[in-house]
């Protein structure tokens, strides 16, 4: 595994995380606590020392079962934790949003109970759960700064969800100076990532980036194929069928990147992901052992070259009706690769 810097910050990240979202709930397949913590404790033992949650995930028993499963170890990872859904005073039916509660107030207090969940006297990373860019005011990001210099937090990340902000909220983040944007963004779904790409590059921001849902629901990791039936409850069920059909049809014209079995498919959308210079640490959706032995592996497998770098761009454009070159030179003016220098919406995106 490789470790690289969140933002400004000091904060150590590995390339690749755990999104704790799949442990506390059971929105990714039913397991008992004594299975979720032997998940987090596999991903620990393969070098994943990035672990993100939500105050929101199981309301609070995310945050619990990975505080538990790194009590005698805090030191050793690198905790992330979301905070605005008000489910303390709201019942949460399914997988529908609860209100929101962005204020100083709110913001502080949650944190505080994040941190008692969590076992700890200190986070790394407090993001903003899904907030609106209207929500977001001078007296919110002083209380992050209090949090801040009071060394409850270490760092700052505000997580994007499209279908209730996005293109306007992390850009806000990235001019604001936050330590991370939190985002959808994989080889299907390329715009939004490098939109922030250009962002970042216009203001000269240290923001990263940390792209989640890396295998489109389960497309680029061919867990999800025609064949598969999703159960009740799955949370990737959310994506239309037709949505499904069109990526499939499109997963063929990117097998060059399995590069003659060094890399399989679905290490390689972390590898392109990882390509990125502005990118800290990507965070699938594990649910199985094998998935973490798998992906966790993608950290330490061939770069991409520029050849390849040049093909999926290329992919895209064909695909998507997006502009060749303007997408190339997106990408390349981002890519910190060995080989390129010296050394609508589902319900997934929403989390």
């Amino acid at each position: 595994m490789n470790y690289r810097t969140l933002g400004a910050s000091d904060v150590d990240v590995s390339e690749v995380g755990f999104g704790a979202w799949v442990v506390g709930t059971d929105w990714w397949g039913d397991r008992t606590e004594e299975q979720a913590i032997g998940m987090l404790e596999h991903a620990f033992d393969r070098g994943i020392t990035y672990f993100d949650t939500g105050d929101v995930y199981g309301h609070g028993r995310s945050e619990e079962l990975v505080g538990e499963a790194f009590a005698d170890r805090r030191e050793e990872v690198t905790l992330a934790t979301k905070v605005g859904y008000d489910f303390y005073n709201n019942p949460q039916a399914g997988h529908g949003e609860l209100p929101k509660e962005i204020t100083p107030e709110y913001v502080r207090e949650a944190t505080e109970k994040s941190l008692e969940r969590l076992g700890t006297e200190y986070v790394d990373v407090l993001q903003l759960h899904n907030a609106n860019v209207d929500e977001v005011d001078r007296d919110v990001l002083e209380t992050l700064d209090e949090l801040r210099e009071e060394g409850l937090v270490r760092a700052t990340g505000w997580a994007l969800g499209p279908s209730i902000g996005w293109l306007a909220e992390g850009d806000r983040a990235i001019e604001e100076g936050f330590d991370a944007v939190q985002l959808v963004w994989n080889l299907l779904e390329q715009e939004v990532g490098n939109h922030f790409l250009e962002t970042i590059e216009r203001t000269g921001s240290e923001t990263s980036l940390i792209p989640r849902v890396p295998h489109s629901s389960g497309l680029l990791n061919e867990q999800v194929t025609p064949d598969t039936e999703l159960g009740e409850g799955d949370h990737r069920g959310f994506r239309p069928d037709a949505w499904y059909e069109t990526g499939w049809e499109k997963l063929e014209t990117l097998r060059f990147l399995e590069r003659d079995g060094e890399r399989t498919m679905g290490q390689a959308a972390i590898r392109w992901l990882l390509a990125h210079e502005s990118v800290a640490t990507v965070t699938p959706t594990f649910r199985t052992e094998a998935d973490i032995d798998e992906w966790a592996a993608a950290s330490e497998t061939p770069p991409l070259s520029e050849e390849e770098i040049d093909r999926v761009a290329a992919f895209y454009a064909e695909n998507f009706g997006i502009d060749r070159d303007d997408g190339m030179d997106s990408l390349r003016s981002s890519v910190g690769g060995e080989d390129l220098r010296a050394a609508d919406v589902d319900a997934e995106a929403a989390d």
